[in-house]
């Protein structure tokens, strides 16, 4: 039990801007073999989802504190962010889970006034893929 809440822990905390790898922690635990693989991708899957919607919410209250120093995301990683956002549609939160770049993207698609549906959708299809590939490759 306790794995999994560490790794629904370690996953939304990787999906923000913490420099954490979810793909290593569920890696170990699949290469443990002492958890259900299914079960684990589930929860890496819904930790890292849950991050990106935290993400959405932070767009969604705090953007209007950008110039703090306290905020979480840096102007030029929202300037970058958006200006893939423009050049790729909503389709680039498909790559939501990409170091650097995913975060800023899942806070900017509130800013962009994304439809929430939608952003899930998206947002949880690449991030579910990821972790598929990750169980693909460790089996």
């Amino acid at each position: 039990m306790t794995a999994y809440v560490s790794l629904v822990l370690i996953s939304f905390l990787a999906a923000t801007i913490l420099p954490l790898s979810s793909e290593l922690a569920l890696a170990s635990l699949l290469n443990a073999n002492e958890h259900n693989s299914f079960a684990l991708i589930i929860t890496a899957s819904l930790g890292n989802i849950l991050g990106a919607i935290f993400n959405w919410l932070l767009g969604f209250y705090l953007f209007k504190y950008i110039n703090k120093k306290w905020f979480p995301f840096k102007k030029n990683q929202i300037n970058t962010a958006s200006v893939r956002f423009r050049k790729f549609g909503v389709w680039s939160l498909l790559f939501a889970w990409v170091p650097i770049i995913g975060d800023p993207l899942t806070f900017v698609a509130e800013i962009l006034k994304v439809n929430f549906l939608l952003f899930l959708f998206l947002v949880s299809v690449g991030k579910i893929s990821r972790y598929l590939f990750v169980y693909v490759l460790i089996n």
